[in-house]
């Protein structure tokens, strides 16, 4: 029975159940919860073997295609230093050795090209980089001031995105420890006011509501606690099987998890659905309210999941918000670095001949460089 979850569920009994709106809150809840727990459940899943696909079948694409651009670098610079080029054809692969060499060593690390590109760029690669860094924690300095309100200190060592977050964290935890000692100041001092009859009323009821919240988890842990704790058994299996089933109650109960709690009840014949079906209101009430904590906890997991999920393949997160949307984002990438590869392959193949160089090089536009934004770095 263990390997089958049991429907919780309230009106199943009957077939034309006339429900209260309680009992209908509490239906919606739970389905809200098993839905979304399954997405959560089967993007993680797929998001495992995406990463495992992602080492296995792109990263070494990604190597073989940065390799093949390297050749590519090498072969504008000997072109460049050995051939008859005019002054605007020079320009142009000067400008192309530069972009791509200095994205190889910067993101690749293939340090070798710093001798070509130092030929091209007087500041020589070190400091140009040094210079880019710079700019980008100006710029993350300006985004992260805007958003959080950050003042950072001149001495701030902000130099790469670790260094930025830790410091963000640091500033945001600093001020919501000083938030919260201003908030207990202030309730001390509000505490020292004779409170009025209305206020002393609504501070009873919420304690006494969360203490009933408290109890309603509580009793059925402590009933399922009852049955199973294994301490006492003298049977060798029966007492592996009450461990086992005490690892999954504990794990429910440590994680303020209702519904799981509920399937235990009705798995091992605690409860059984007759008992749900007679549920009193106030019983309900605060079920519902557990219930939906729980729902908006396992959102914001999906929802992190996502977020995470978008950072690492640059897609927005509605784009990858399920395991069949996940794959095929994966294979898009793969499809599309495989047809880069075989295009850059032909490409070096072809500028072997001079003038198929010059005729491809006429055809080339230099971009002009625009402002950098926030936005060029994420």
């Amino acid at each position: 029975m263990s390997g089958q979850q049991q429907l919780v569920q309230i009106g199943t009994a009957k077939e034309k159940a006339i429900l209260s709106k309680s009992q209908k809150e509490f239906n919606r809840l739970i389905r809200k919860i098993e839905k979304v727990s399954a997405e959560l459940t089967d993007l993680r899943n797929a998001a495992e073997k995406i990463q495992q696909r992602v080492q296995r079948d792109y990263r070494p694409l990604v190597e073989q295609y940065a390799n093949f651009r390297a050749d590519m670098v090498r072969m504008f610079d000997r072109a460049y230093e050995e051939s008859k080029l005019t002054k605007t054809e020079k320009k142009k692969l000067a400008h192309l050795i530069q972009e791509m060499a200095f994205e190889l060593i910067d993101t690749y690390g293939l340090s070798d090209l710093k001798v070509i590109y130092d030929k091209y760029d007087d500041q020589g690669f070190d400091q140009t980089n040094a210079e880019s860094d710079e700019l980008t924690a100006d710029l993350m300095k300006e985004m992260m001031s805007s958003m959080f309100g950050i003042q950072f200190d001149e001495n701030a060592d902000v130099s790469d995105p670790q260094k930025m977050t830790a410091y963000v964290q640091e500033q945001i935890a600093q001020r919501e420890a000083a938030e919260t000692e201003r908030r207990q100041q202030a309730q001390e001092k509000r505490a020292k006011k004779p409170k009025t009859e209305k206020q002393q009323e609504r501070e009873a009821k919420k304690l006494a509501e969360e203490r009933s919240i408290t109890k309603a988890v509580r009793t059925l842990y402590m009933d399922l606690v009852k049955t199973f704790h294994p301490d006492r058994e003298p049977d060798e299996t029966e007492k592996q099987r009450k461990t086992d089933i005490m690892h999954r109650v504990t794990e429910a109960y440590e994680k303020g998890d209702l519904l799981a709690l509920l399937r235990l009840q009705l798995e091992f014949e605690r409860i059984d659905q007759q008992h749900l079906e007679n549920l009193a209101e106030e019983q309900l009430k605060y079920y519902n309210k557990i219930l939906k904590q729980q729902a908006q906890e396992i959102d914001d997991e999906l929802f992190t999941l996502q977020s995470q999920l978008s950072g690492m393949t640059g897609r927005p997160a509605y784009l990858i918000n399920s395991p069949i949307a996940l794959e095929f984002s994966l294979n898009s990438d793969i499809s599309q670095i495989k047809r880069d590869i075989k295009q850059i392959k032909a490409d070096l193949k072809a500028f072997t001949d001079l003038s198929v160089l010059k005729k491809w090089l006429k055809a080339y536009r230099i971009e002009k460089p625009e402002n950098l934004s926030f936005f060029d770095l994420i």
